[in-house]
C-alpha cells in the first residue's frame, strides 16, 4: 500500500495573522509630552528642495543636532507632531480593529525616549510606561494581538551625543536594561517582540538606526559594523532574558528587504551578488537565528582592515538565537561584481515599474525572499512591513486608490504561492494602514494607508480620518482569510 502524500497547502492557514505595522516616531507626535526625551527621529528634517526619489535620512553631525534642537524658522521636522496618535489612539484603534478594518494583529514600537528620556536615567519614566499600558490594553480590547518593536529609530538623542550611539559598548547594558523593563512590564500581554527594527539597514539609515554621529568617529564605515556588532550582542542578551524569565514570550529578528537579483548571468556577477547578499542581508540573520558568527563576515572584516572589538563574553551572549524571523518587503534591486567591488552594493532594477520615489514593484521578489529565508532558517516567518507609497487625491470626500489594491493583491498572491511552497509564514503586516509620516522622506504626501489622514507635511489640516477604497478591499481579504482577493 502506498504512503499518503502530504497535501500541498492551498491557502492561508487558520489563525493566520492579518495586520498592520507602525512606528511610534512616525505617528505619535507629542514629542515633548509625557516626560519624553528627544529621540533620533525628532531630527529627521523634511527637505522640500530635494527630489522625492533622493529623500532619505542621511548622516548627522553633533553640530547639526545642536542647531536643530531649537531650529530656525522655516525648518520642518514633521515627526515631532506626526498624526497626533498620542492623543487619538483610542479612536484610531477602533478604526483598525475588530469593529473596523478587522486587523488580527497590530505591530508598533515603544519609543525608547519615552521610557528612558536620556537613555541612562536611574529610573524609567512612569508616565511613558503608563501610556503604553493603555495603548497595549486598547490594542487587545480591539481584538488585535500586539507585536512590539523595542527600538525603531527612537533612541534618545542623548545617547548619540553623550556616548556615540551603538558604537559605544555602554549601549549594550543600557539597551538590555531598557528591554528588561519592557518585558517585565508587558510580558503578560505582549507575546511577540522584535528588539531592533530592520537591523541590517545601516547603509541608508545609518544615523537613524545606530545613532553614530559622523564627526565622532574616525572611520564611519568601520564604526557602523562595530555598532551593529554591539547591537547583535544586546539582542542575544534580550533573547536570553526573555527565554529564562518568560518562556511563553517569543523574540524575533527583523531584516529590511529581500536579497538582490544578480544583474547578469556572468559568474562574476553572480558571485558579486552572493557576497553582497551575505553582508547586506544574511549576516545579521545568521547571527541572530543561528547564534554564531558566519566565517564570511569575519573574513570581510579582516579584508577591510577593520578591528571589530569583541567583548570577552560576546560569543556567549550571541548564542541565544531568536524564535522567529521577520522582514520588511517593499521592492527588489539588482547587484553585480562592479557593485560589490565598488562598495555601492546594489542598484535599481530598471526592468520593473516603480512608485514616484523610485521603489520598484516586484511581487515575485516577495515569494523569492520567503523561500530563500525559509530554506536558510527553517523557522516561523512574519512579513512585518509591506506596502507602497503613493500620492493620494481626495475627491468629494473619497479616495480612489486602485493602485494600492493592485499592489497588495499581487503580493498576497505571492504569499499564497510561498505557503504552497512549504514556507511557514505566520502573519502579514501591511505598512501604515493609517497614513503616517514617511520614514525615509519625512513627509505626509507619501501615503501608505487604507485610511487617509487629513494632515500635510507642515501639520496643517483637520486631522480627520477617511477610509480609502482599499480599506474595504483589505477588510474583505481579512474576513475571507485571503481566499477572495
Amino acid at each position: 500500500m502506498r504512503n499518503a502524500r502530504p497535501a500541498v497547502p492551498s491557502g492561508f492557514p487558520e489563525g493566520f495573522l492579518w495586520g498592520g505595522a507602525f512606528a511610534a516616531n512616525q505617528m505619535e507626535g507629542a514629542y515633548l509630552e509625557g516626560g519624553k526625551g528627544l529621540s533620533i527621529a525628532d531630527f529627521n528634517e523634511y527637505l522640500a528642495e530635494v527630489p522625492p526619489e533622493k529623500r532619505y535620512n542621511g548622516e548627522m553631525t553633533t553640530g547639526y543636532i545642536e542647531d536643530a534642537i531649537q531650529p530656525a524658522e522655516g525648518r520642518i521636522f514633521p515627526k515631532r507632531w506626526a498624526i497626533d496618535f498620542y492623543h487619538t489612539f483610542r479612536e484610531d484603534l477602533k478604526l483598525l480593529g475588530k469593529d473596523g478594518l478587522g486587523m488580527k494583529t497590530y505591530r508598533t514600537s515603544i519609543c525608547w525616549a519615552r521610557i528612558f528620556p536620556n537613555g541612562d536615567d536611574a529610573e524609567p519614566n512612569e508616565e511613558g510606561l503608563a501610556f503604553y499600558d493603555e495603548l497595549i490594553d486598547e490594542i487587545i480590547a480591539n481584538g488585535m494581538e500586539p507585536m512590539i518593536t523595542m527600538s525603531h529609530y527612537e533612541m534618545p538623542i542623548a545617547l548619540a551625543l553623550k556616548y556615540s550611539g551603538w558604537y559605544s559598548r555602554e549601549l549594550i547594558d543600557l539597551f538590555e536594561r531598557y528591554a528588561q523593563v519592557l518585558l517585565d512590564r508587558y510580558h503578560d500581554r505582549v507575546k511577540l517582540w522584535i528588539p531592533v527594527n530592520q537591523i541590517n539597514l545601516v547603509s541608508v539609515e545609518s544615523f537613524n538606526h545606530l545613532g553614530v554621529c559622523e564627526d565622532k568617529v574616525d572611520n564611519l564605515l568601520e564604526a557602523r559594523y562595530q555598532a551593529v556588532h554591539n547591537e547583535l550582542v544586546a539582542c542575544g542578551r534580550v533573547a536570553r532574558y526573555a527565554h529564562e524569565h518568560y518562556p511563553d514570550v517569543q523574540i524575533g529578528c527583523m531584516n529590511c528587504g529581500a536579497p538582490t537579483y544578480p544583474a547578469t548571468s556572468d559568474p562574476k556577477d553572480n558571485l558579486g551578488n552572493l557576497l553582497h547578499s551575505q553582508m547586506d542581508f544574511y549576516w545579521y540573520m545568521d547571527v541572530l537565528m543561528r547564534g554564531t558568527y558566519p566565517g564570511y563576515a569575519l573574513r570581510y572584516f579582516e579584508e577591510q582592515g577593520w578591528d571589530i572589538h569583541f567583548g570577552e563574553h560576546d560569543f556567549e551572549d550571541l548564542a541565544n538565537p531568536c524564535d522567529f524571523m521577520s522582514f520588511s518587503y517593499y521592492y527588489s534591486r539588482v547587484s553585480d561584481w562592479e557593485c560589490w567591488t565598488s562598495g555601492r552594493g546594489d542598484r535599481i532594477n530598471e526592468a520593473l515599474p516603480a512608485n514616484p520615489w523610485g521603489w520598484s514593484i516586484d511581487p515575485v521578489g516577495l515569494r523569492t525572499a520567503l523561500n530563500l529565508y525559509y530554506d536558510r532558517y527553517q523557522c516561523p516567518i512574519y512579513i512585518t512591513e509591506c506596502g507602497v507609497g503613493a500620492y493620494d487625491k481626495v475627491e468629494d470626500g473619497k479616495i480612489h486608490d486602485p493602485y494600492r489594491v493592485a499592489y497588495f493583491r499581487s503580493h498576497v498572491e505571492a504569499m499564497r504561492d510561498a505557503l504552497a511552497d512549504g514556507v511557514d509564514l505566520r502573519g502579514f503586516y501591511a505598512w501604515g494602514p493609517l497614513d503616517i509620516v514617511s520614514c525615509s522622506s519625512s513627509e505626509m504626501e507619501k501615503r501608505y494607508g487604507f485610511i487617509y489622514v487629513d494632515l500635510d507635511t507642515h501639520g496643517n489640516g483637520s486631522g480627520i480620518r477617511l477610509k480609502k477604497d482599499s480599506f474595504a478591499w483589505y477588510q474583505h481579504v481579512i474576513e475571507t482569510n485571503g481566499e477572495e482577493l
